[in-house]
């Protein structure tokens, strides 16, 4: 029996990005990188390869599958993969970097940095992802040649503090949501929505929830009138709410899709005189923590209560947290909810299948990590 193909590791990947990141390509044939070196060996037209081709082609395969933009223009000059620099210090080529986001070097290493080196391994991740089944005998020759359609809906049980606990993954844009009572959505601290036109959450979720007319013209804005009127209610309009806030609207347009409220959670401090944000993991905690509370506040005051919540990785975009540091935020409030014995449906969306399958992953190790735990507690639970 042929043995499975081995899957890569995203940590043990990201601790080998991190180490070109530190000395360059220039510097690969000596560089001890393993993982990165097999993956690069096992693509089509890699065989033959020394170790420094073969790595540098998987890692500029990974960068130009970010798609472009200022993310991938810095992990060009992370990498030293940008035309001029593979042989610069890891300080000029981080300063580079930097420059690119028109952040601070230190802000960059702490934030930015780490964000673009998890994009770069989690491109690597789709390139080492196993080749698309072979179809089934009965769909004929012509069918051999369609390559096929990853499921844009997963569900995944990981075992947690004792007991089973299904939870969905989205692999979508958060606008196809449908039937799920609660969406959340990230929010600056002073609760303004940005432009409808832009491509974040929050944006999607005002552009989805407005009314409008035969030629698309917005009718009603409902969501940006609501979050509005709940800042003026709650004294707050023009000034900062605390970081973790939680303000609550209805789901405007959303509903005839069956979602029927939007939490909306002030996770990201503007920074004066800026475009960029900070968001701390522990704000993150904090405002999904509140968004239970609120959820189990209001659930029986609705018919048929709520019941079901959805969170996107806070701060993994304009945010600048790296997706593996977003969900072990939203996690540690999530797995303290479901520790209390909490029966909520919970839900993940994100965009991507790299980072539905970083998630896979992720609550995989949480569920066995929180189980082990909840064996060791006297009388089984923590």
């Amino acid at each position: 029996m042929p043995h499975p193909p081995h899957q890569p590791d995203h940590a043990a990947v990201l601790a080998e990005v991190r180490a070109v990141r530190r000395a360059g390509v220039v510097r690969l044939r000596g560089l001890v990188v393993p993982e990165l070196l097999r993956i690069a060996r096992e693509r089509p037209g890699a065989r033959g390869e020394s170790t420094g081709p073969a790595v540098e082609r998987l890692l500029r395969d990974a960068v130009t599958g970010i798609g472009g933009g200022t993310l991938q223009a810095a992990a060009e000059y992370t990498l030293g993969l940008a035309q001029g620099t593979r042989d610069w210090p890891p300080a000029d080529r981080r300063r580079r970097a930097a420059e690119v986001y028109g952040v601070s070097v230190e802000r960059f290493r702490k934030h930015h940095e780490l964000m673009v080196l998890d994009q770069v391994t989690e491109q690597i991740l789709v390139l080492a992802g196993p080749a698309p089944a072979a179809p089934p005998p009965d769909e004929g020759p012509a069918a051999a040649g369609r390559p096929g359609l990853a499921a844009a809906h997963r569900v995944v049980e990981p075992r947690v503090h004792g007991r089973i606990v299904p939870i969905t993954l989205h692999v979508h844009s958060v606008d196809l949501l449908r039937d799920v009572d609660v969406v959340v959505s990230p929010s600056n601290t002073y609760f303004v929505l940005p432009a409808p036109y832009k491509a974040s959450v929050a944006a999607t979720l005002r552009r989805a929830g407005a009314r409008t007319d035969a030629t698309g013209g917005v009718v009603e804005d409902r969501i940006h009138d609501e979050l509005r009127d709940w800042s003026a209610r709650h004294g707050v309009p023009g000034r900062a709410a605390l970081p973790g806030t939680v303000a609550v609207t209805s789901a405007g347009a959303l509903a005839d899709q069956g979602v029927r409220r939007i939490y909306h959670l002030a996770v990201a401090v503007p920074r004066p005189g800026t475009n960029d944000y900070d968001v701390q993991p522990a704000d993150i905690t904090r405002a999904v923590d509140r968004a239970f509370r609120q959820l189990a506040e209001e659930s029986g005051r609705h018919d048929p209560p709520l019941t079901s919540i959805c969170l996107p990785l806070l701060g993994a975009g304009r945010g600048g947290l790296p997706a593996l540091e977003s969900f072990g935020a939203l996690w540690t409030a999530v797995e303290a909810e479901l520790a209390r014995g909490a029966e909520w449906d919970i839900h993940f969306v994100v965009r991507r299948h790299a980072r539905a399958d970083l998630l896979e992953r992720l609550l995989a190790t949480a569920g066995r990590r929180s189980d082990g735990i909840a064996s060791a507690a006297p009388g089984g639970s923590v």
